[in-house]
């Protein structure tokens, strides 16, 4: 028997990688954009301010220049002031727990408080002598005369309140008197009053009775 040939299949032969011929890259040329012309802003106009039109000047009068102070000037702070009828000045006086609202105008030295006479009303010939005082040191004895409103503490805290009005009285009348006022005290409210009762104590200072058992 004849035997049977194969022939083994023909490897095929791959063919020859030719090398890919690389084209050259070709740089792309940017064309740089020129920048817009910039637009010229308007020129600023300065705003020139409207001058306020200066406030018309009133005319003032001129004031009389007066050497000594008016009556009412002087008792502005203090709140005495004269009176609407003529020639009559109020003024307050205080002493302890007494308030007096006095009224001094020139006359023959009649001195009324609570509408009775200062020596019906002031028994005491001291409590009469503090409430003349203003008017010696002053030497205005029986010039002036005096109607007194008073109220709150006892008589020796009256007539100290009437003096005190009395004073600043006499003070609105005539602004001369203040040297002498002043220097007697006359003008100054004073402050000393009673002190009040303290724990522990009877009075302000008076201790209990001492007990040994």
């Amino acid at each position: 028997m004849a035997e049977k040939v194969t022939k083994a299949p023909a490897k095929k032969t791959a063919a020859p990688k030719v090398a890919a011929e690389k084209k050259p890259a070709v740089k792309k040329e940017t064309v740089k954009k020129e920048p817009a012309p910039k637009k010229e802003a308007a020129p600023k106009v300065a705003t020139v301010k409207k001058e306020a039109a200066p406030a018309p000047v009133k005319a003032v009068a001129d004031k009389p220049k007066t050497a000594a102070k008016s009556a009412e000037a002087r008792s502005a702070k203090t709140g005495d002031k004269v009176t609407m009828r003529k020639g009559v000045v109020y003024a307050t006086g205080k002493r302890k727990d007494s308030v007096a609202r006095v009224y001094v105008a020139p006359g023959r030295g009649e001195i009324i408080v609570n509408d009775k006479p200062m020596a019906e009303y002031f028994k005491r010939a001291v409590l009469q002598m503090i409430i003349m005082q203003p008017f010696g040191v002053a030497k205005r004895d029986g010039l002036f005369d005096v109607h007194a409103i008073v109220s709150g503490g006892g008589l020796s805290g009256q007539a100290g309140a009437v003096k005190h009005g009395i004073s600043k009285a006499l003070l609105l009348i005539e602004p001369e008197l203040r040297k002498e006022l002043k220097r007697a005290g006359f003008l100054t409210r004073d402050a000393r009053v009673v002190e009040r009762k303290h724990f522990g104590f009877r009075k302000a200072r008076r201790s209990t009775q001492f007990s040994k058992r």
